[in-house]
């Protein structure tokens, strides 16, 4: 019986991966995890930036660092890596001849930065007019700022959600990791399967041109419409939600809770949990809308109340009362978590070059009925499928 796994839904589907760092990568992993053959062109002896993008390195069999930082793994399996310079004349062709191969490109070079090797849309598109590529870019292939490099901080910073984010008295928040790439990525994603619909259809490929921040204007969601239907900015609330009361973190007698009473019923029931129903009558506080208002008394008052009370005992309370809530875990307690080991979510994938054969790496979040997701390579060294990926794709070439 075959160890193979099962085909994904993207299998048959080849996708040439000219992205590097982590919005680029994030999207081809996620089409590589459905299935879809996925080849990363790296410049020779460099590769992916964030290949050095450590500490932490996997360690190799020689007990020393490799080239193979945290970062990298992270957005890189499900990947066969080929090391080819396109600023040579040879190795552009060579791109050239393994896109016409390919139904998918994704790239995230500056706008209009492949064009003198030939490896532009209007390019490769003569020759394969199927062909769907999609160009990531800090702000697009059009408009003022077309020409100015994106990285996921600068796009968090002018997209808005820094405003939003951190303690009302301090300075404005990024958020904890790269989420515009990400969210970017998985745009690209959403992209590229529409378009692979449209060309299934009727044999014409396209160019989708995606942004960072156009990313992270799009989910400013309730926060941004909140602006556009009042015209009000909205203030750094910290953990508070601009449009729910209660709906935050409160410290309690030994650490912090998560309270998320998302109506007034559950709120109701909260109040009974802090042994005052009173708060729950109160005109003040009795609708969502009144606990908005007077938003700065009831936290007070509930702050004190919910002092009192142990963390895990206030966490067990508002389950049996059905009072949405939870414990704020370090990443420790994440992945030793039974719901996480339950779904899959923390994974080990063989690696050769490990010292210890393999490389810890998130599971992917979805789970299909009938083509399952499959882990069918680890993140490669740079180059590692150089020969083998020519050898196949360019023997008659």
């Amino acid at each position: 019986m075959s160890n193979a796994p099962a085909p994904g839904p993207l299998d048959g589907l080849r996708v040439l991966d000219l992205s590097r760092i982590l919005a680029g990568p994030t999207c081809t992993q996620l089409l590589g995890d459905y299935g879809a053959e996925i080849i990363k062109i790296e410049k020779p002896g460099l590769g992916d930036d964030t290949r050095a993008w450590g500490p932490p390195y996997v360690t190799g069999t020689d007990g020393e660092p490799t080239a193979e930082s945290a970062y990298y793994l992270s957005a890189n399996r499900n990947k066969r890596s080929v090391a080819v310079d396109i600023a040579t004349e040879e190795g552009a062709e060579t791109v050239r001849h393994l896109a016409g191969h390919c139904d998918i490109l994704v790239e995230n070079f500056k706008v209009g930065g492949l064009a003198k090797y030939g490896l532009d849309y209007d390019s490769l598109s003569r020759d394969n007019p199927g062909l769907v590529y999609c160009s990531i870019t800090g702000f697009g292939q059009t408009g003022p700022n077309a020409n100015k490099p994106g990285y996921d901080l600068l796009a968090q910073g002018y997209g808005g959600i820094m405003s939003l984010t951190g303690d009302p008295e301090g300075e404005p928040m990024k958020v904890g990791v790269g989420v515009t790439d990400v969210v970017c990525g998985l745009y690209a994603v959403t992209a590229i399967l529409a378009a692979i619909r449209h060309r299934d259809q009727s044999g014409e490929g396209q160019h989708i041109d995606i942004a960072l921040v156009d990313s992270q204007v799009a989910w400013l969601v309730n926060a941004g419409t909140n602006y556009l239907l009042s015209g009000q900015e909205q203030p750094r609330l910290g953990n508070q939600h601009p449009n729910i009361v209660p709906y935050q973190v409160f410290a309690t007698s030994d650490g912090h809770v998560i309270v998320a009473a998302g109506n007034d019923a559950q709120y109701k029931r909260f109040c009974g949990i802090l042994g005052r129903p009173d708060l729950a009558e109160d005109e003040r506080f009795r609708r969502n809308i009144d606990r908005v208002t007077n938003r700065d008394v009831l936290i007070g008052l509930l702050t004190g109340e919910i002092l009192r009370i142990g963390k895990a005992d206030l966490v067990r309370a508002m389950e049996a009362a059905g009072v949405p809530g939870g414990p704020i875990n370090s990443l420790s307690e994440v992945f030793a978590s039974d719901q996480v080991e339950a779904r899959g979510m923390k994974i080990s994938m063989p690696d050769e070059h490990a010292a210890s054969g393999g490389v810890p790496l998130i599971g992917n979040p979805v789970k299909f009925s009938k083509t399952p997701v499959s882990y069918r390579h680890a993140p490669p060294a740079c180059g590692a499928d150089t020969q083998d990926v020519l050898d196949d794709l360019l023997k008659d070439s």
